[in-house]
C-alpha cells in the first residue's frame, strides 16, 4: 500500500519516499563506477571506435556518449542544441575522452550526410551510428485516442521514426560498402506492451523495432549489425518525469503512485537507470556482441518476458 509507513528512530518514510531514495541510491552508484578510472590494463569494449550519436544532449544521448567515450571510442556529438551538446563533450575531453560537437537536425538527412561524410575524412569509418533523438511528451500521451488530435498521433512517427529511418539509411550506406558498423537505437516497452493513452508513441516504438529487423536483413550479409535497446522507462529521465506525471493526471494518480505501479510490474520491483542503458548499449556495440543483429534487447525488467 502507497500509505504504508516505515517507523525509524527518528522520521516516518511512507514507501514512495522510500523508493525514491533507493532509486537515488542506485543513481548515486551508477556515478560512482563511472567515475572511476579504469585501470590502464583494463581491456576496454571500443577502443578505436567511431561512433556518431544523434541527440547527444539529451539524457540518454549524453549517458551512452559519456559510456562509449569512457570504453575508448571516439564519439561524434550532434544535435540541435548545440550548446547542450557542448557540455557533454567538455566532460569527455575533461576526463581523456575524445568528443567532437556538430550542429546536425536529424530530420535532414542532407545534414546528416554532409557531416557522416565529415566525419569519415576526418577518422577514416563509422564504427557505430546511434540513434538517441528525443520527443518531448506533452500533448502526444496523456489523452484517450479518440479524443487525440491526428497531427498529435503522426507526430513521433513524423519526426521519430523518421529520424531513425533517414540516420539509418545514411549509415548503411557507408557501412555496408565498407563491411561493416553497428546501427542503434533506443525503443521502450510499449512498443509491446498495450497502455491506454500512449496515443502515437507506441505506434512509433513498435514501427522503429521492424525498422531495427529489416535494416539487418537488407544488411547483415554486408557485415552490417542492427540493433534496438528497449529499457522500460527509467526513473531518472527528465522524460519520464514528464511522461509518467501526464499517466498520472490522466488516471487520476499523483506520479509517484503512478510510477509505483510501473515499477510493481516488472521483476524486480525497480526501473532500470540511464546508465544501465548505456552500459549494455556499449556491449551491444562492441565486438563482443558480433553475433547479436536485427534484435532488441529487452531491458523492461521482466514486464516483457521473452
Amino acid at each position: 500500500s502507497q500509505s504504508k509507513i516505515f517507523f525509524c528512530p527518528n522520521k516516518h518514510l511512507s514507501l514512495s519516499i522510500l523508493q525514491q531514495l533507493i532509486t537515488k541510491y542506485r543513481q548515486y552508484l551508477c556515478i560512482v563506477h563511472m567515475s572511476i578510472k579504469p585501470k590502464t590494463n583494463r581491456i576496454m569494449l571500443l577502443t578505436n571506435k567511431i561512433a556518431i550519436i544523434y541527440g547527444a544532449g539529451g539524457a540518454v544521448g549524453s549517458t551512452v556518449a559519456e559510456t562509449f567515450a569512457r570504453e575508448g571510442a571516439k564519439v561524434y556529438l550532434t544535435g540541435r542544441n548545440k550548446s547542450k551538446v557542448e557540455a557533454v563533450a567538455a566532460k569527455i575531453n575533461a576526463t581523456g575522452g575524445y568528443a567532437e560537437v556538430a550542429e546536425v537536425d536529424a530530420l535532414n538527412e542532407s545534414q546528416i550526410t554532409e557531416h557522416l561524410n565529415d566525419v569519415v575524412s576526418k577518422s577514416g569509418n563509422i564504427d557505430i551510428s546511434f540513434n538517441a533523438v528525443g520527443l518531448r511528451n506533452t500533448k502526444l500521451q496523456g489523452v484517450a485516442l479518440v479524443d487525440l488530435d491526428v497531427d498529435d498521433f503522426m507526430a513521433p512517427i513524423l519526426s521519430h521514426v523518421q529520424s531513425n529511418f533517414l540516420t539509418a539509411r545514411v549509415a548503411g550506406r557507408h557501412m555496408g560498402a565498407n563491411g561493416s558498423g553497428v546501427i542503434m537505437t533506443v525503443t521502450s516497452s510499449p512498443s509491446r506492451v498495450a497502455i491506454p493513452h500512449m496515443g502515437g508513441v507506441a505506434v512509433a516504438m513498435a514501427a522503429e523495432e521492424a525498422l531495427i529487423r529489416d535494416l539487418s536483413a537488407e544488411l547483415g550479409s554486408t557485415g552490417v549489425r542492427a540493433i534496438g535497446i528497449r529499457p522500460e522507462g527509467m526513473a531518472d529521465s527528465d522524460t519520464m518525469e514528464e511522461v509518467y506525471g501526464l499517466h498520472a493526471k490522466a488516471n487520476g494518480l499523483t506520479r509517484e503512485q503512478f510510477q509505483g505501479i510501473i515499477e510493481r510490474n516488472t521483476h524486480s520491483k525497480r526501473l532500470p537507470l540511464l546508465q544501465e542503458m548505456a552500459e549494455v548499449s556499449a556491449f551491444m556495440a562492441s565486438d563482443r556482441a558480433s553475433g547479436m543483429t536485427g534484435t532488441i534487447v529487452n531491458m523492461s525488467m521482466g514486464t516483457i518476458a521473452d
